[in-house]
């Protein structure tokens, strides 16, 4: 899986998040795998910590299937204009109150109904959904494909004030390794040169281009990542295998320092040769970036004690 966070620094620098938007994206669509991959939602946090999966309007889509996912629309509804609209949220909350609506079980959902009532009537919130108000040369800038205009509306809403973004740049249904994802098995090097570098290439350059003309760059931490990597080894097919052992990441933005290289990897890429990283490590520099502190604590459902990381901040910054 190959995946772009965009997340704007809470550090008293970027904009605030308006209530009408969601605390979360995720674009095109969710990874799926015979199921919803792990990973993806608020766990135990509940429903009101999902992000809000949204697909751009246009975009030449991956080869593969991709799980369906809906497509963010903020046009009006014929006959319903905004004053009617307000009208009948009027009419919704007054048959809350007297007890005919919302119970608690159901509560998070009452609270996704009025986050889309906020969206479809707060112009700015329709504004940073719309890809047809932007230049055609940022469109150039980021690709036609589907990985390039999702990144583009990441960039559209975290802009707005969306605190976090996430962009899942492969085709998003990894059962039986067929389709343009990253979980090349067979024919990796044409997957990789036909299908998969290229939109992500364009799209990652076209974004930091792009967050540095509009003075987003210091403010906006930028991630891409996989959740492991790839055999060392080729196999019969022209693939590679499941391998956690040795694999990169790369991070821009919000105060890391530019063109540093941090760690090695042995000759053959099989193991780390010098600084290993783990994932707690990525956490931790994570929650530093953005202002947060990496040993906060976190209590489950039982209220047992959940420590957000126990990695430590990598020296990176500049």
């Amino acid at each position: 899986v190959g995946s772009m966070v965009a997340h704007a620094a809470d550090r008293g620098l970027g904009p605030q998040h308006p209530d009408a938007l969601p605390g979360a994206v995720a674009l095109p669509y969710t990874m799926y795998d015979g199921g919803t991959a792990n990973g993806q939602d608020g766990g135990f946090l509940g429903l009101g910590y999902d992000p809000a999966v949204i697909k751009p309007k246009r975009g030449t889509p991956y080869n593969g299937k991709s799980p369906s996912s809906g497509i963010v629309s903020l046009d009006p509804i014929e006959g319903v204009d905004r004053s009617r609209l307000v009208s009948r949220r009027g009419l919704l909350e007054g048959l809350e109150m007297r007890g005919l609506g919302e119970r608690e079980a159901t509560a998070e959902l009452g609270q996704y109904q009025a986050q889309a009532l906020d969206m479809l009537l707060d112009p700015k919130v329709r504004a940073a959904f719309d890809l047809e108000n932007e230049p055609s040369a940022v469109h150039e800038l980021y690709g036609s494909h589907i990985c390039g205009q999702s990144v583009l509306m990441a960039r559209k809403l975290v802009e707005a004030g969306v605190p976090i973004a996430t962009v899942y740049c492969a085709a998003g249904d990894l059962n039986g390794s067929v389709g343009a994802h990253w979980d090349t098995h067979g024919d990796g090097f044409n997957r990789l040169k036909r299908d998969l570098l290229p939109p992500l290439d364009q799209a990652l350059s076209g974004l930091l281009v792009d967050l540095r003309q509009r003075g987003m760059f210091d403010d906006t931490l930028v991630v891409l990542l996989t959740e492991f990597g790839r055999t060392p080894k080729l196999s019969g097919g022209g693939g590679r295998g499941h391998y956690p052992n040795c694999y990169s990441v790369a991070f821009a933005g919000a105060g890391i320092a530019e063109g540093l290289l941090y760690g090695s990897s042995d000759k053959t890429g099989a193991f780390p040769a010098d600084k290993p990283v783990g994932p707690p490590d990525l956490h931790a520099t994570i929650f530093h970036a953005l202002g947060i502190d990496p040993d906060f604590t976190l209590y489950d459902g039982d209220n047992r004690p959940l420590p957000a990381s126990d990695g430590e901040v990598l020296p990176i910054f500049a």
